[in-house]
């Protein structure tokens, strides 16, 4: 799953957060990223563990049909519903206007404005608060406090439906 997939597909439904929209809408926020985080990692192992089995059985019969064979297609169909629920969990975070970065650590961008131009405000799963920002392009490693942003730039950033 990669969160470049869900993004919003009609350009006047994006929405830019204020810091203070960012925060409020946190409790929400952190429970969906929380699942997201847990399911995500549970199914990577399931599936790691299913590769292997995979590779075990196929390497030691030469694809003869396994006893195992009925199990392990249930564990497939187990494995690819549980990635449509992290479908639905990132779908639930891009209807709210919030983009899913990585659903490893739980790293979330809430669109906003910096002087004039589009920005993130950054999350991530554990932080208490929405306490940093970075450029389109410069990703986490781009993060800087939201303490080093004009007072005006964290508290009025304006969002879409102000415009209209």
């Amino acid at each position: 799953m990669n969160a470049a997939e869900v993004e919003p597909t009609n350009e006047q439904s994006k929405r830019y957060f204020t810091l203070a929209e960012a925060n409020q809408r946190l409790p929400l926020v952190r429970a969906i990223v929380g699942d997201i985080v847990e399911l995500f990692r549970d199914v990577t192992e399931r599936r790691q563990r299913l590769i292997d089995l995979i590779e075990r059985n196929q390497l030691g019969s030469r694809r003869v049909a396994s006893p195992y064979t009925e199990e392990l297609e249930q564990m497939q169909a187990d494995i690819q519903a549980d990635v449509e629920r992290l479908n639905s969990f990132a779908q639930e975070l891009a209807d709210l206007g919030i983009e899913l970065k990585d659903p490893n650590i739980g790293l979330i961008d809430f669109p906003t404005l910096v002087d004039g131009r589009e920005a993130y405000l950054c999350w991530k799963l554990g932080e208490p608060e929405v306490g940093y920002w970075h450029e389109l392009t410069a990703g986490v490693q781009g993060r800087q406090s939201v303490d080093d942003l004009k007072p005006q730039a964290r508290s009025q950033i304006p969002n879409l439906k102000s415009q209209i």
